[in-house]
């Protein structure tokens, strides 16, 4: 399973980015995608999750700013990302939850999640 994640990038406060991820692979299914953000110093924290109901959760911090979302085509998510804050400043990641993928000899592998490599975010006048 890889995720491909883009968008990010550099962002006046109050502004707007859109970050997208698609999961590629022989992926059979994927519980649910989200965001996840490290700041420097800090740890890594869930930003925005959804699982394929289409059921959100958001970090209190980003809730009323960013919209999580999943697209047409399968295994991609989004994260619309509006007024944007300085402290939004982080490097985000793409998350696959518990995917399931077919391996070299067609048989079925679970795993307890993927990551993407990241896209930096950089929230700066």
């Amino acid at each position: 399973v890889q995720l491909q994640a883009s968008g990010g990038g550099l962002a006046q406060p109050g502004g707007s980015l859109t970050l997208s991820c698609a999961a590629s692979g022989r992926i059979l299914s994927i519980s649910g995608m989200g965001w996840y953000r490290q700041a420097p110093g800090s740890r890594r924290e869930l930003v925005a999750f959804i699982t394929t109901g289409g059921s959100t959760n958001y970090a209190d911090s980003v809730k009323g700013r960013f919209t999580i979302s999943r697209g047409n085509a399968k295994n991609t998510v989004y994260l619309q990302m509006n007024s944007l804050k300085p402290e939004d400043t982080a490097v985000y990641y793409c998350n696959a939850d518990q995917p399931v993928y077919l391996d070299y000899s067609d048989s079925p592998v679970a795993l307890r999640d993927a990551w993407g490599t990241g896209t930096q975010v950089t929230v700066s006048s």
